[in-house]
């Protein structure tokens, strides 16, 4: 393993999700992406990490409403809401054709639709109000955990699913993923569900129940990409990305309120 190679695959990945500027060194070449994507989920920890301490700072001058909204605009301006737009994308598509090449037609269309805006109203909301109404150190944990782990949960359909365009801004990380670099970026993204307040010991049955919810709606949605367009395509992924994100947060406020 180079350590140059790995790093340079790291900025790629920082880069390529988000508004960071990396060195000129790194350089660009379309087989980067590929390689890089054993480094989303870390991209992920980063920001998640962020978010946190933007809304573990607002807590000290703002209630909690105040400083997850704070919290969830810096991650959107950090990432270019580079996940938001492939769940806009998606819902409109598998909302509003009926055929594979409606679909992927409809996905392409910068507009944004009825379906699309909806989704990204709910999504976002849910997220606010869950993240709201939970105690500020788990909230915070959950922040990290939920950014790394729904990246590695998502990235996993490169193992197992095809690309389904000729063009597209996920082409050059859509040849298959091995199972040993999705085992890499596993290991930076879902250790942190153990951790749902980010200290003490870990929490096993927490940790196991999130990994269980996290692979129902692994394969639901990834048998739906494969029934309603033959794979996937960049919008699934960031669809896919968005939904594992707030199911966590969801898990995190229900397993503490029953």
């Amino acid at each position: 393993m180079n350590p140059l190679a790995e790093l340079r695959y790291f900025f790629t990945a920082l880069g390529y999700f988000t508004r960071v500027p990396v060195p000129g060194w790194v350089g660009f070449q379309p087989h980067y992406l590929n390689a890089a994507a054993r480094y989303f989920p870390l991209v992920g920890v980063l920001i998640g990490a962020l978010s946190a301490l933007v809304y573990l700072g607002a807590l000290h001058v703002f209630p909690a409403s105040v400083a997850v909204l704070l919290s969830m605009a810096t991650s959107l301006l950090v990432t270019g809401a580079f996940h938001e737009d492939g769940l806009a994308d998606c819902v409109d598509a598998f909302g509003g054709a009926y055929t594979q090449e409606d679909a992927l037609r409809i996905m392409r269309d910068s507009r944004i639709g009825a379906f699309g805006a909806i989704a990204l109203i709910v999504a976002l909301a849910l997220k606010w109000q869950t993240l709201t109404a939970l105690p500020p150190m788990r909230a915070a944990a959950l922040m990290v955990a939920a950014h790394a782990a729904s990246r590695a949960v998502a990235i996993s359909y490169l193992v197992t699913l095809d690309y389904v365009r000729a063009e597209g801004k996920a082409k050059p990380v859509a040849r298959r993923l091995s199972v040993l670099a999705w085992l890499i970026a596993a290991l930076s993204g879902l250790p942190w569900l153990f951790w749902p307040d980010g200290f003490g010991a870990p929490a096993w049955r927490f940790g196991g129940a999130m990994l269980a919810v996290l692979l129902v709606l692994r394969v639901a949605m990834g048998r739906y990409f494969v029934r309603r367009i033959g794979g996937y395509t960049g919008d699934c992924l960031g669809f896919a990305q968005q939904i594992f994100e707030t199911a966590i947060y969801l898990v995190g406020l229900a397993w503490i309120s029953y």
